[in-house]
This record gives C-alpha cells, sequence and structure tokens, in this order.
C-alpha cells in the first residue's frame, strides 16, 4: 500500500430515479474531493430510492469492503445521502469504529457519526 488513504466513494438520492443527473453530480463532486484530499479510491457505489441504509445493494458493497479491511474512508456528499434515521447511524458509527473508518463530506470535512 501507497501509505494513502483508502476511500470508498458513495452517492445517493432518496429519488426512485435520477431524473436531474443528482447521482453524476455527486460523484463528480466527491472524486474531485478525493483527489484533493490525497485519498486513493479503492471502489464506489451508488443507491437510488428510500431503502434503508442497510438494505441498499450500493452501501452494502462498501460494508463488505470495509469489513474485510479494503478501505479507511467512506466519502458521502453529505449525511442526508446515508440516512434520516439515528438507529442506522448508530450502526453505521459502530462499523466505523469497528474497522477503524472515517466518514467525511466535502462540506464538512470529517463527519461526526451521533
Amino acid at each position: 500500500m501507497s501509505g494513502r488513504k483508502r476511500a470508498w466513494v458513495y452517492y445517493s438520492i432518496d429519488a426512485p430515479e435520477d431524473e436531474n443527473d443528482m447521482l453524476k453530480k455527486q460523484r463528480e463532486q466527491l472524486w474531485e474531493y478525493a483527489k484533493q484530499m490525497g485519498f486513493e479510491v479503492a471502489g464506489s457505489s451508488s443507491d437510488t430510492g428510500r431503502k434503508p441504509l442497510w438494505e441498499r445493494t450500493g452501501f452494502r458493497r462498501f460494508v463488505d469492503a470495509a469489513t474485510r479491511g479494503e478501505v479507511d474512508t467512506l466519502l458521502v456528499a453529505d449525511r442526508r445521502c446515508l440516512t434520516h434515521s439515528s438507529m442506522q447511524m448508530a450502526r453505521l458509527k459502530a462499523l466505523a469504529e469497528g474497522c477503524g473508518l472515517q466518514v467525511y463530506s466535502p462540506l464538512t470535512g470529517p463527519m461526526e457519526l451521533i
């Protein structure tokens, strides 16, 4: 490994279809942020719709990579791309603590998972 933090880029919208290219905009923003921060992008995924966080296919791909120790950081546009549920956020916090992960957003930098 090169010593750079390995990041997973995750972008999502709660609409069933991406009529306004919001996923593309998030993806571009997050890849640019990864580049600016010096992260090595180890993977990326996306989801649409209102499924709970832990039932989303794209998010599960990140979880699998995290539990295998393949990533150090999760990049998201903002907290709303993850969940509005405090229970799901607590579960993400437990995963982050267990795997030594950090979550970053271009808007806030390191995110507190509360």
